[in-house]
């Protein structure tokens, strides 16, 4: 195993500008994802909570993707909603996306976001060394 860390930006303006990347591997091969809204290509998906929850899960994955790893080697989600009423579409995305990965869970109400017509920020950890199935 290498005894670096790596890491995996996605191009996103506000990682430059603010000095992050979207995710890291740390040597012992758990692999941190940053904050992940449903903003792709600098455009925000307007949908539902539910498709903006699907369409930031996939930037996290894909973010995992260019470390070689998938959804299945999801260990961790956390959910960050700005509305309660939010919480079942939100929930039903999660379940969809992970309901055979089953990765311990949290969802949080926060007081808002960079930007009030995003609903949700997803982040995700995983584990390089074998599925969470």
């Amino acid at each position: 195993m290498s005894h670096e860390v790596r890491k995996v930006s996605s191009g996103a303006h506000l990682e430059e500008r603010f000095g992050y990347s979207r995710a890291v591997e740390l040597p012992n091969g758990l692999v941190l994802v940053a904050g992940c809204t449903s903003t792709v290509n600098g455009r925000i998906d307007e949908g539902g909570p539910h498709q903006q929850t699907v369409t930031a899960f996939g930037v996290a994955i894909k973010a995992l993707e260019g470390l070689g790893l998938g959804r299945e080697d999801i260990v961790r989600t956390r959910m960050y909603l700005s509305h309660a009423r939010d919480v079942e579409e939100v929930g039903r995305a999660h379940k969809e996306l992970f309901d055979d990965v089953r990765p311990a869970s949290s969802m949080l109400i926060v007081s808002g976001f960079v930007d009030p017509s995003l609903v949700v920020e997803v982040e995700v950890e995983a584990y390089r060394g074998g599925s969470a199935s």
